[in-house]
């Protein structure tokens, strides 16, 4: 066959057929508590991923559209699922256990010393993103869960080869210095008792602007430089602030300059 003909038959030939990439999932473990179910109504509110599943000790039926459970009845019965891939992006949601229902019971309640091995179990099944949440108040959990949380073994889990891991802290106000005299320390206390006088900034942060920043951060993580991060309980409660977190989990992933945000609080 000649050059002629070579051009010709590459004329009539099919043009390649483009890879079609698969719809990125998430997965959340810990969406029964007041910051978990935010973080599930998020990630479904947002669109970010084709569909969002949640790990549950038992079936479970919802009308959130979107919504998978994958039920695992403990974390000795998960390599029994098979090898197949769960998720391309984990979040691990700490949370203290809401009883307005039983329904919240249905969702798996990750403990704090499982975090090792149910990273370990996310990572061989395929997930290459995880996000590990903090309580979105650390004040008001149970001692119990405090001590738990404070001897997390990150460092086993960033051994585990994950493409991206973030620990996102429990929100906290940077701090500010101290009133220098007793009657002026005395009026910002009688002014903290009163939620209502007192701008939004000093109040306690809540579930659902947490989880619009967990969501955003899930959406943009994988399109990010690989790596370890932590998010800085300042940087936490610097989104809660904010109508929108997008601008500010842009800046932080690139390294950028962040948005700026000065509240001014209510004194006497």
């Amino acid at each position: 066959m000649n050059l002629l003909n070579h051009a010709l038959h590459a004329g009539h030939a099919e043009p390649p057929r483009k890879q079609v990439p698969t719809p990125a999932r998430a997965l959340v473990a810990g969406g029964g508590g007041a910051l978990g179910s935010a973080v599930l109504e998020a990630l479904l509110a947002r669109h970010p991923f084709a569909g969002v599943r949640v790990l549950a000790t038992r079936a479970l039926s919802t009308a959130m559209q979107g919504l998978e459970p994958i039920v695992v009845a403990s974390l000795a019965d998960a390599p029994a699922l098979g090898a197949a891939p769960i998720a391309d992006t984990a979040l691990i949601v700490f949370d203290r256990a809401r009883h307005a229902n039983g329904r919240e019971l249905a969702f798996m309640r990750p403990a704090p010393d499982e975090l090792p091995v149910l990273a370990q179990w996310l990572h061989r099944r395929g997930v290459r993103s995880l996000i590990v949440v903090m309580p979105h108040s650390a004040a008001k959990l149970p001692d119990a869960l405090k001590r738990g949380l404070a001897n997390l073994d990150e460092h086993a889990v960033s051994t585990l080869g994950f493409e991206h891991l973030v620990f996102v802290r429990s929100a906290q106000a940077p701090s500010d210095d101290p009133a220098a005299r007793w009657p002026e320390r005395l009026a910002n206390g009688l002014l903290a008792q009163l939620r209502i006088m007192v701008h939004s900034s000093n109040q306690p942060v809540r579930a659902r602007k947490v989880a619009q920043f967990v969501a955003e951060l899930a959406a943009r993580l994988p399109a990010s430089a690989p790596g370890t991060r932590v998010v800085p309980p300042e940087l936490v409660w610097h989104a809660s602030q904010l109508r929108d977190p997008a601008a500010l989990v842009r800046a932080w992933l690139n390294g950028d300059e962040l948005p700026a945000v000065n509240p001014k609080q209510m004194r006497l």
